[in-house]
């Protein structure tokens, strides 16, 4: 009989569960989904936004979205379809019913407890699939996972269900390869950080502007330096440097960005006959704050184990 056996609301960047049905079949292959459901948690973050695990004689279909990942456990039978359509359908009456800032400071699990009565009333709704009345919703799914099928991951790719090897995401169908190393993501962003954003773009255009300036005085009077027109645009380099440290996630990251600051400095150093105290000032406050949110927004942390 093809059914939904059980589903799991799960914060993505942790794996913390949110919210989950109960389920009372204690089999061995009901055993060893869980421990895949323990290990998908912790990989959510590395994973595309809508997976399909194939375990024998069961399927974990989730998807995600807004940071909160919705987990579905179902027999192998069951239409992907249908599983779609009830994680979507779990996903708009979440974020309907809970402020996403309450999810992101969640600390302790399962504290949306009370959403399981929505999971499993809807859980029934779906196994009776005589009573559902979502045709146009199953058109559309349908169109939509023809468009962009979920991506397959395999048992192997899980590695030994009571270990926790690495996950290669490899190729997601639909849109492209995606990179075999795991994608590292970064910290929320915070106003400070915003801030340092918009002013290391602000010192890399005014380093552009007066660079181009120095360029038309080097061709109307030949006596002028052209080593400030390199000063100039390596200090609209670094300023864009920074920002893209301060974006993504690289190898040395906190290294390059004190080497890019020092660059910063010595180009201001270099600049001091064209510039005022305070133009000098400017320049080297925003690169040392911009160099301070780089090092605060660190990558984030390993997943706790919640012993899910």
């Amino acid at each position: 009989m093809s059914m939904i056996l059980s589903a799991s609301v799960v914060r993505v960047r942790d794996g913390l569960p949110l919210s989950a049905s109960t389920d009372c079949d204690q089999s061995t292959g009901m055993q060893e989904c869980r421990k895949y459901f323990k290990m998908l948690s912790k990989k959510l973050s590395q994973l595309p936004d809508r997976c399909t695990l194939k375990t024998g004689q069961y399927n974990i279909n989730f998807i995600s979205s807004l940071g909160v990942s919705y987990m579905m456990l179902c027999t192998e039978n069951y239409p992907s379809v249908l599983a779609f359509c009830f994680l979507d359908e779990l996903q708009k009456e979440f974020i309907t019913t809970y402020n996403m800032m309450k999810t992101n400071t969640a600390i302790r699990p399962y504290c949306f407890i009370e959403f399981d009565n929505f999971i499993q009333r809807t859980k029934q709704r779906y196994n009776n699939t005589r009573s559902l009345s979502t045709k146009m919703n199953l058109v559309d799914m349908q169109t939509e996972i023809k468009l962009r099928p979920p991506y397959q991951i395999s048992v192997s790719e899980l590695g030994s269900a009571n270990g926790f090897s690495h996950i290669p995401v490899g190729e997601y169908k639909g849109t492209g390869k995606i990179s075999a190393a795991p994608h590292q993501r970064l910290e929320p962003v915070t106003l400070p950080g915003i801030v340092s954003f918009v002013l290391s773009l602000l010192c890399g255009g005014l380093n552009l502007i007066r660079g181009f300036h120095a360029i038309e005085s080097l061709l109307q009077n030949e006596g002028e330096d052209f080593s400030y027109v390199i000063a100039f645009f390596l200090g609209t380099a670094a300023c864009l440097y920074q920002c893209y440290l301060f974006v993504y996630y690289t190898g040395w990251r906190n290294a390059k960005s004190f080497l890019t600051f020092g660059l910063i400095c010595l180009c201001n150093m270099y600049l001091y006959e064209l510039r005022n105290l305070w133009q000098l000032f400017f320049h080297v406050t925003v690169g040392a704050f911009s160099t301070l949110q780089i090092r605060l927004r660190q990558p984030q942390g390993k997943s706790p184990d919640y012993n899910v």
